[in-house]
């Protein structure tokens, strides 16, 4: 199947690389116009050089986005309606993983309230956004273009159960992401807008290579990985094609996890495991 978002205007944030790349790219593909919103303007700028060579029935803007500012968010879906006329899809996939986040007793306040501001926030004044824009989409029976839209919230396997590797500030970010698009999805649901979750598992991506920045941290990753290997950041893109599209219709207030079986395993840690009860219960 093809043109799953033909004529469709969707934003994408943290567009310049990974899974916000690769989406720019797939949903292009499939004939939506995109707005790349990154920080870094240069890697949106490439994005959008690739998707004018590739797929150049698309228009395809960049445009440098700090999405822990809510008047740098508010403009990115402000363009989307000067240059469109409408959003249809919102991707707020932007995130941060600092390498200081740590355990309760090693994460400095600054480091907690920067990840909030950023992972949390973000998506907030994306949702905001993103919701009252759609409500003022023009219908278009003929292509299939209505009032309402998809809003796509990245979150992550450990909003779902605790992380191997300590990262409370990330954690506790995506966990609140989760619960925000549950109740977004049932507030806005009878105005034809979808709102869900997507919860990756680790992924070979520079924001976590960059945080598991060690073979042993990586090693006590991979042990819970059912399939033995990092995921690619071209597989949660095809999951939030999925949620953009029409495909998905009948979906909203989902954590949709694409994590290579992590959240279904049960397995045991590095080491030899013990056979020996607790000294508790001896």
């Amino acid at each position: 199947m093809s043109g799953r978002l033909q004529d469709r205007v969707a934003i994408i944030t943290g567009a310049g690389s990974g899974i916000g790349l690769e989406s720019s790219l797939l949903f292009a593909q499939e004939g939506a116009h995109i707005i790349l919103a990154d920080k870094n303007f240069e890697a949106a700028q490439k994005g959008a050089n690739l998707i004018a060579q590739r797929y150049p029935n698309v228009r395809a803007i960049p445009t440098s986005t700090d999405v822990g500012k809510e008047d740098d968010v508010k403009a990115v879906v402000d363009l989307a309606v000067k240059e469109f006329g409408r959003l249809d899809v919102m991707f707020n996939n932007a995130g941060i993983m600092h390498p200081a986040d740590d355990n309760a007793l090693n994460t400095e306040e600054k480091i907690w309230d920067l990840t909030m501001q950023i992972n949390l926030k973000g998506v907030w004044w994306g949702s905001k956004y993103a919701i009252q824009a759609m409500r003022n989409n023009p219908t278009d029976d003929a292509k299939k273009l209505h009032v309402g839209g998809s809003i796509i919230n990245t979150a992550s396997f450990v909003a779902l159960m605790g992380a191997a590797t300590p990262q409370l500030a990330y954690t506790a970010s995506k966990g609140a992401v989760l619960a925000m698009t549950r109740e977004l999805a049932m507030v806005h649901a009878r105005e034809g807008i979808r709102v869900n979750s997507l919860c990756p598992g680790p992924l070979k991506t520079p924001l976590l290579m960059d945080f598991l920045n060690t073979p042993e941290k990586r090693e006590r990753r991979l042990v819970h990985l059912p399939m033995g290997r990092f995921g690619e950041a071209v597989e949660l893109a095809r999951a939030a094609l999925f949620l953009a599209s029409d495909e998905s219709s009948y979906i909203t207030g989902t954590d949709f996890k694409v994590d290579g079986g992590l959240s279904s395993a049960y397995v045991t840690a590095i080491g030899e495991p013990s056979l020996a009860p607790p000294s508790s219960l001896i």
